[in-house]
């Protein structure tokens, strides 16, 4: 230090003014104060009104240590202000009066090892008050808790912010944090869990739930909860531009999920992302999630899922609800029952969660969802059409407009779903030119192919192009002679009976009608294709 805070310290050591103030003073620890004030002759002045005796001034430039060897006697009177003339000998001097402890002492004192361990996990003030109150039955207020903590770690000043102000109804807030750790079940090893919050503008009132992973489904399903758990949903709804819930971020137009958004619609609510990179918009549930890691969930695991959401659950009703909020003033369970009139009103029904994609329109004019084929309206081979489909119904939606071209319903696997106006009144071109291209690749390929086609129509457009492809693999000599066998046999002999013929037998060749085991053969596929024969015999 430099010659002038040294001097200041020494006079502010004279005022009498305790360690921690001159260290909040004068930037300077007090360990270092304690070395200056001693070397000066000061007597300190701790906490709790004791006082300690000052080491005698050091000369210049010596360096007093901590353990001293014993004063003369001549040094061993001390003149306190208290007291009258100097004594000679010290024989004759009162010894100096003890001041006497605080009498206010502090009703966290029996509890310090459990505030300190509640310390070294990072729970605040507010979370060791709450745990000393469920736990050990402490009837000391919040207050109390909060200075014997403030001692060790010290004051810290707040920063202003804007607080936004919204009518009861308007608006919520929506955001993710990162939850504590739950043991999974299939590993039974503890696992990271994300944390929904979702807080009313008007009144602070908060849902929680606790997941272990994510997706646009999982998404919208927390905001159903949380609006059951409501009794009622607010007109806007303030998210960030999380994946989940906003695909494309733009403060003007942004791309909103599209299950996201159809399930807000459902409740008649509007999506209102936030500009990129500024939370301060939703600042309310910003502080709802940062008010559920720090007091609730710090350093505390969960055995399991249900467990942690029961937890979380008591606390949010015991605490959460009832406490007095800092800008409003109010209890936030008072402010919720006013502002519950205010919200609208549930739908009858749940809000039909159904998956989407993007799919191509294949040359028979379909598109494929989960092995089974739906039609797309006339001119769209080839373009991409949007897709939404659940367990009754399949949707196909224009990309660039959102409008709905057809709905079928679901199909099994390998069915077909085509409406009538949507047939083809003649053969497109595309498909004769595949025609023409099995009639090169050999006779018994075009007849099968042809065939195929003269009893299916568009839909035999995809069996042709599989037995194109055999070709390439296994060689036009040998698929023309699995064709005639397929032509041979008859009954519905398509491309899945030639493609087992060529996996039973890919190198054998030819003539059919004069092997007996091959004949015996062929009686076995045309069993098994008119269902006389066991799959798994096979």
């Amino acid at each position: 230090m430099n010659e002038e805070q040294n001097q200041q310290i020494i006079a502010l050591g004279r005022l009498g003014w305790s360690l921690r103030r001159i260290e909040r003073e004068t930037n300077v620890r007090r360990e270092t104060v304690s070395a200056y004030l001693k070397e000066a002759g000061i007597a300190l002045r701790p906490p709790r009104g004791r006082r300690i005796r000052a080491k005698p001034a050091s000369r210049a430039g010596e360096v007093t240590p901590d353990s001293t060897p014993a004063k003369p006697a001549s040094e061993a009177t001390e003149v306190t202000p208290d007291s009258g003339e100097e004594s000679a000998g010290g024989t004759d001097a009162k010894p100096e009066p003890k001041p006497a402890r605080s009498p206010s002492a502090s009703a966290c004192e029996p509890y310090g090892e459990t505030i300190e361990v509640g310390l070294s996990k990072g729970r605040n003030a507010k979370a060791i008050w709450q745990d000393l109150v469920d736990t050990y039955g402490f009837t000391g207020a919040y207050q109390s808790v909060k200075r014997f903590i403030r001692k060790s770690r010290g004051k810290r000043s707040p920063e202003a912010c804007v607080v936004i102000e919204t009518a009861p109804g308007e608006e919520l807030q929506v955001d993710y944090g990162t939850g504590p750790m739950v043991r999974g079940v299939p590993s039974g090893k503890y696992r990271r869990t994300r944390l929904f919050v979702l807080t009313l503008g008007y009144s602070r009132k908060s849902v929680r739930l606790l997941v272990f992973g994510s997706s646009s489904q999982t998404w919208a399903e927390l905001h159903e909860k949380a609006f059951r758990r409501l009794g009622g949903v607010t007109r806007v709804a303030v998210l960030d531009n999380l994946r989940e819930g906003v695909l494309k971020p733009d403060i003007y137009d942004p791309t909103v999920n599209p299950l996201y958004r159809d399930m807000l619609q459902h409740y008649n609510v509007v999506a209102l992302p936030c500009r990129v990179r500024d939370p301060d918009r939703k600042g309310k549930v910003e502080r709802g999630v940062g008010h559920a890691k720090n007091t609730p969930l710090k350093g505390i695991r969960f055995e399991s899922l249900e467990e942690a959401q029961t937890y979380l659950d008591h606390w949010e009703t015991r605490w959460a609800d009832t406490r007095i909020h800092g800008t409003t003033k109010r209890q936030v369970a008072a402010m919720f029952a006013e502002e519950k009139p205010s919200l609208q009103p549930l739908p009858v029904e749940p809000f039909r969660y159904y998956q989407y994609g993007k799919r191509t329109v294949n040359l028979d004019g379909c598109v494929e969802v989960e092995a089974a084929y739906y039609g797309a309206p006339p001119g769209w081979i080839g373009r991409h059409v949007q897709v939404q489909w659940d367990s009754h119904q399949v949707r196909l939606m224009d990309p660039h407009t959102g409008q709905l071209l057809r709905e079928h319903l679901r199909q099994a696997r390998g069915r077909h779903r085509i409406k009538d106006e949507d047939r083809p009144k003649q053969t497109p071109l595309t498909t004769l030119q595949l025609l023409a291209r099995a009639d090169r690749a050999g006779a018994q390929i075009g007849a099968l192919c042809r065939n195929m086609h003269q009893k299916d129509g568009q839909t035999a457009v995809r069996r042709i192009m599989g037995v194109l492809s055999l070709v390439k693999k296994y060689g036009g000599a040998t698929v023309e002679d699995a064709c005639a066998a397929a032509l041979e046999v008859g009954v519905r002999a398509d491309y899945h009976f030639v493609r087992r013929y060529l996996e039973r037998h890919p190198q054998m060749s030819l003539n059919l009608r004069q092997v007996d085991p091959l004949i015996r053969q062929l009686t076995w596929y045309r069993d098994f294709i008119e269902g006389k024969t066991k799959e798994s015999d096979e």
